[in-house]
């Protein structure tokens, strides 16, 4: 992992039909179909349509063992159409799926949170060591034949650990953590070492996108100290549609992205599965166009305190609770010094004065990184606004790839400012861009969140227009963060973030949580928007619209 100068990290090549992921492979970009796998003709048509846009793989959703084996038949509707995009099989809770799964997939996710252990309660278990060995004794009773099947017919597999998803056993022992997200994994990978099976990859996803970028690095970390070089696919799951979801994404992916890290990524959006394509694809051009950049010098020592907590305050930059908006939150003073990222921080003014740091290098941040850190390193204490300008004409593609740059920055704690130059964006448009950021830098609450799922095979009622609905219903609440989950798969567990959480209960059927606790059970969806509502206005978090 390197911040700043880019290369990406080596893992081994894992092959998934046709293609390969991983190695001295490209990013592979992938989305989910969010039909009914038992529709054989509907699937078939949505992944040639998912293809088209660009997909290396697409994943189908599984639960069941009749789900499992249709797949062969959507398989061959879409080979006959001359496609051979690599189809991979969704699996949880039904190891019986996966068994059969890896018999007609190319690839075959399980999630190590439920593939043996029982589903999560929330319930605080105690394990003697004896006792918690003999949980793992179990887990390789089921994994290693499953292992044995995929090695006879060729099948990979993706151990894909959630945050929402964690066993109560991993829980009860690490904690609804990153070290918990990371152990459930490598679990999984020392019984696949034990098995000489070595076709996995491996993602480690949550909603929020701390959380997220903390796991992956901490998961790279642990496979090195074991000598272990699996690839790994990136995503921020449930990031919710529209802007925000397109944001949230890029934060998170683009910043691992950056270090070097990430084999193949899908932007999780809750909209048609082929809008995902076009923003994973621009997300990973716009980071591995930095190849081969010109070096960048780099720190003797990462500082453990960027800028941001050491700035003093001047002209009302510094010591505040978050970064701020310049042209939103307050305006450059009229002797803030305009520096480039390329010169000597040594040479820098040590105090009183706001500089606004800038680069024209290749790979921007890396270079604004290393000044930041050599900076501080030579005892400078001003505040540091961080100015980036984007001439792209595309309002679009501005907006990713200022969420990938500032998001990387401030996740990393750079800067006591940010500064955004876009001609192609509006005033308007340009501070809801940075307020989007630190929200999805969980920096800056200055909105409704909505944690929403991308919807899939596993949803029986309309999640996109439902979420615009909660939308409209609640988007005034600024600071409430809301799920929105198509099934119980991930919901009450990756909504623990969200204040209160719709989720799917059945067909047409939706259940309401108050944070993990279930409060109305199988509610119609004629009355659970309502039935949300009240729930909100019980616990004294509603304001009506017209008291803002």
């Amino acid at each position: 992992m390197n911040r700043y100068n880019y290369l990406r990290r080596p893992s081994v090549k894992v092959r998934v039909g046709a293609t390969t992921i991983g190695g001295d492979s490209p990013i592979r970009l992938q989305s989910m179909t969010n039909t009914s796998t038992l529709d054989t003709p509907g699937s078939a048509a949505q992944i040639l349509r998912i293809a088209a846009e660009g997909a290396d793989i697409v994943r189908l959703t599984t639960q069941g063992v009749a789900e499992a084996e249709n797949m062969a038949a959507i398989s061959a509707a879409v080979r006959e159409k001359g496609c051979g995009v690599p189809l991979v099989a969704d699996v949880h809770f039904n190891p019986n799926a996966a068994f059969a799964a890896a018999l007609t997939c190319e690839k075959v996710r399980i999630n190590p949170g439920n593939f043996v252990d029982a589903a999560r309660t929330f319930r605080r278990l105690e394990f003697t060591d004896e006792e918690y060995a003999a949980e793992i004794d179990r887990i390789r009773e089921k994994f290693i034949p499953f292992l044995e099947i995929c090695k006879a017919h060729s099948t990979a597999v993706r151990l894909g650990v959630n945050h929402g998803s964690l066993s109560d056993r991993i829980m009860s022992r690490y904690g609804d953590s990153p070290a918990g997200m990371v152990e459930s994994v490598m679990e999984y990978l020392r019984i696949a070492r034990e098995a000489d099976f070595n076709d996995i990859v491996i993602s480690v996803k949550a909603s929020n996108v701390v959380v997220m970028v903390a796991t992956v690095r901490l998961l790279v970390a642990e496979m090195d100290r074991e000598g272990m070089r699996f690839p790994l696919h990136l995503g921020v799951t449930e990031a919710g549609d529209g802007e925000d979801g397109r944001v949230k994404s890029a934060v998170g992916i683009a910043t691992l992205l950056a270090e070097g890290l990430g084999d193949t990524i899908r932007v999780s959006l809750s909209e048609a599965p082929e809008n995902e394509i076009p923003v994973a694809k621009a997300l990973r051009d716009y980071i591995v166009a930095r190849e081969g950049h010109p070096r960048i010098a780099e720190p003797a020592a990462t500082s453990p305190t960027p800028t941001r907590d050491v700035a003093d305050a001047v002209a009302g930059f510094g010591r505040t609770a978050w970064p701020l908006a310049v042209g939103y939150d307050i305006e450059l003073p009229d002797d803030a010094l305009q520096i480039d990222a390329s010169t000597d921080p040594a040479d820098a003014p040590k105090a009183g004065r706001v500089i606004v740091i800038s680069s024209n290098h290749a790979n921007p941040t890396g270079e604004i990184a290393s000044w930041i850190e050599r900076y501080v390193a030579s005892e400078g204490c001003c505040p540091v606004v961080i100015s980036l300008r984007y001439d792209c004409e595309d309002p679009e593609l501005v907006r990713l790839m200022a969420a990938a740059d500032f998001g990387m920055l401030m996740l990393n704690g750079y800067g006591s400012g940010l500064h955004l130059e876009a001609p192609a964006l509006t005033a308007e448009e340009r501070d809801a861009l940075l307020l989007g950021i630190l929200q999805a830098a969980r920096l800056r609450f200055s909105k409704t969140e909505y944690i929403a799922c991308p919807s899939c095979g596993r949803t029986l009622f309309d999640l996109p227009g439902t979420l615009a609905e909660v939308r409209r219903a609640t988007s005034h609440l600024h600071g409430l963060k809301i799920g929105v989950m198509g099934c119980i798969v991930n919901g009450p567990g990756e909504m623990a973030d969200a204040d209160y959480g719709y989720v799917g209960a059945g067909r047409d059927r939706v259940s309401l949580y108050k944070g993990k606790q279930l409060m109305r059970k199988n509610l119609p969806t004629s009355e659970a928007l309502p039935a949300l509502i009240a729930l909100i206005k019980e616990h004294g978090d509603w304001h009506d619209p017209a008291a803002e």
